[in-house]
């Protein structure tokens, strides 16, 4: 008699599909790499925290509450600052539903952003029309790094260079972060904030 090595014949042919299943091991199988885990309840969220704005003053993060966000560590002489367009344009198409770019930019990854408050001003408006929010310039790996980058290299792990992007969801907790080379405009950014703003 031939032994059997899927899955047993009482399994729901809908758990086999999901678990992917051969020999009692899942596999690599898109519908559960597809997947997104959701953040529990009592997950670490950005809003109890405190930020500088590029002029100085203080906002809590709270102030995004009930808003989808990307936060994005920004630099000015970096080969991914072009990136700023397609953060622009991110902005512009969703924020009218929820949405917003935080932009934090550092000087962390080869000196590239050297600039005062006053020069990343002027910069990100007169060279790329930059509308959403930039704060101070922050520290964002290393043992210095800021409260906001502690939780969220906790969460989603370290930046590696400029332009690393976090998503947040409505509740403040962060949900899929991207590496530099991925652009804002790529689908799959676009995919995640579409999700995240048609959640409660």
């Amino acid at each position: 008699m031939t032994s059997r090595t899927g899955p047993p014949l009482w399994l729901p042919w809908w758990l086999a599909v999901a678990m992917g299943c051969r020999g009692g091991q899942a596999q690599n199988n898109p519908i559960v790499a597809a997947t997104v885990v959701r953040p529990t309840e009592e997950a670490a969220v950005i809003h109890s925290l405190t930020v500088k704005r590029l002029d100085g003053s203080d906002v809590s993060l709270s102030s995004w509450a009930g808003r989808v966000v990307l936060i994005v560590n920004t630099a000015s002489e970096c080969g991914y600052t072009p990136q700023y367009e397609g953060l622009e344009a991110l902005q512009s198409k969703y924020e009218p539903r929820g949405f917003s770019v935080l932009g934090f930019p550092s000087n962390d990854f080869g000196g590239q952003e050297p600039g005062s408050s006053e020069q990343i001003a002027t910069f990100c408006k007169t060279k790329y029309g930059v509308t959403f929010p930039m704060f101070q310039k922050v520290k964002v790996k290393g043992n210095e790094r800021a409260p906001l980058y502690a939780l969220l290299a906790e969460a989603k792990g370290e930046p590696k260079w400029n332009f690393h992007k976090y998503l947040i969801d409505k509740k403040g907790r962060p949900v899929e972060a991207w590496p530099s080379a991925v652009d804002p405009s790529s689908p799959e950014i676009a995919r995640a904030i579409e999700r995240e703003l048609a959640l409660p």
